[in-house]
């Protein structure tokens, strides 16, 4: 369960962009490539599907012409990750779910911490994660929707490296006419379901001013060490 959970933690980071480097064993040389064509070098917003796998392989390319820079220091990586992740994922949202009936009762200021500190806690641990992953182990299955859907999920496939392969799936909404994702499932498990719990019981015993503070703490600690260790 706590591997599982593991899962979940970089699925957020990683997975949300359909790269589930959590799975990843050994760097390749390859340059990243979606069916055998160089990635793209921005994000196809048009549909689910291509909103996920254009924004795998913006990363993925990324990080391949400059893994040896990220492996020494990698401050680059977030900052790739973050443009990319960011203008295409609904962290308010999530956030709002993840936090529940919390959300309700928080001020402004305590509901921007909370979606800034949770976010970067979890950057900070576990993006460098995504430094050995390999488009190759990749599948997104196409997605069709309608002119007038405004919910989809997107269906993906990561391989691990003993050869299983692991259902990953996004979940989507539109917001202002673009597609956003705020959720990711991985075997199952969903990211905002499994937070909520945790966060839940933890904002109801301790306070949401000493859990952002905690958060805060930890996305800063996090940042420092990576840091201080390449």
């Amino acid at each position: 369960m706590q591997s599982m959970k593991m899962m979940v933690q970089v699925g957020f980071i990683a997975g949300l962009l359909g790269t589930g480097a959590v799975f990843a064993a050994t760097p390749a040389a390859a340059p990243a490539t979606t069916n055998g064509k160089p990635a793209p070098t921005a994000v196809d917003a048009s549909g689910p599907s291509e909103l996920i796998e254009s924004s795998a392989n913006v990363i993925l390319s990324g990080i391949d012409t400059r893994r040896a820079e990220f492996r020494k220091d990698p401050t680059g990586l977030y900052d790739l990750v973050e443009k990319t992740l960011l203008p295409n994922f609904d962290t308010p949202y999530a956030a709002q779910l993840v936090l529940g009936q919390h959300w309700r009762e928080a001020t402004p200021d305590q509901r921007k911490r909370f979606v800034d500190a949770f976010y970067k806690s979890l950057l900070y641990q576990y993006g460098d994660a995504m430094i050995d992953f390999t488009a190759d182990r990749l599948k997104v299955f196409p997605t069709k929707v309608a002119a007038e859907d405004v919910r989809a999920t997107v269906r993906t496939e990561i391989k691990r490296s003993n050869g299983t392969k692991v259902a990953v799936n996004y979940t989507m909404r539109k917001v202002n006419g673009a597609w956003k994702a705020w959720d990711v499932v991985i075997d199952g498990i969903s990211y905002v379901k499994s937070y909520r719990e945790d966060y839940g019981a933890d904002v109801q015993q301790n306070g949401l001013d000493a859990v952002i503070a905690r958060l805060e703490a930890k996305a800063q600690s996090a940042k420092t060490a990576k840091v201080k260790t390449t």
